[in-house]
């Protein structure tokens, strides 16, 4: 549906908020509770006429995300509601979505697990949503993919997300440290990264800080 065109993802990473300048007082309110994460659509106004997946709780910034795209059973459970509220495409690869009217299931590649399915009724779990969403993009038709907060890391005052909506905050301790899930959702990159030389796809990181290191890193100020 998107043959030859930029598919921008819009994962969890803190650096949503730095790289379209969202002022600190707003992002403070979105943390707190007393702002809705739809504060930060004037700001992203770039993306409103994109071609654009939210991963999880993306979906909550506006209808111009054209598809939310989950592959966790508890976000779903959680946000059940809302995403039946959401105008747009609802996407998974939860095997239990098979049976929804109301999502289209993009079930995992079992023999593919890391890397890109070429399969367009699956997709690579590569271990966290926002790298299942790059399968999902491949086969909208996408040649160039733009990741934005794909950081796999703790932002500089050790936020994990650009949002709250998880109510885990800030990380500060050795043992919550422990906790976090980068290490393992950074195994299935290299993989992505092969299979999408391959196909002839393009993939940019909006975050020069990233984790990420298979892809080419651009700050969103560059890439405009």
């Amino acid at each position: 549906m998107w043959e030859g065109g930029d598919v921008w993802i819009i994962g969890g990473g803190p650096s949503i908020t730095k790289e379209f300048g969202i002022p600190d007082n707003i992002v403070q309110g979105v943390f707190k509770k007393e702002l809705p994460l739809s504060a930060y659509s004037p700001y992203m106004s770039f993306l409103h006429d994109k071609h654009v997946i939210g991963v999880n709780v993306a979906y909550l910034l506006g209808d111009w995300v054209d598809m939310v795209f989950f592959g966790d059973k508890g976000f779903f459970l959680k946000h059940q509601q809302g995403l039946a509220l959401f105008p747009n495409l609802r996407v998974s690869c939860l095997g239990s979505m098979s049976h929804s009217s109301w999502v289209k299931c993009v079930a995992r590649d079992t023999r593919h697990n890391k890397g890109i399915s070429s399969n367009p009724c699956l997709s690579s779990w590569n271990g966290n949503s926002g790298a299942a969403a790059i399968s999902v993009a491949v086969h909208t038709g996408a040649k160039r993919i733009i990741l934005l907060g794909f950081d796999m890391k703790l932002g500089g005052d050790n936020s994990q997300h650009w949002h709250d909506a998880y109510g885990r905050g800030k990380r500060n301790t050795s043992e919550q440290r422990r906790k976090l899930p980068f290490d393992r959702h950074l195994r299935g990159f290299s993989e992505i990264a092969k299979d999408a030389k391959k196909i002839g796809v393009e993939i940019l990181n909006c975050n020069p800080d990233s984790a990420i290191t298979e892809f080419r890193k651009v700050s969103l100020k560059e890439f405009l």
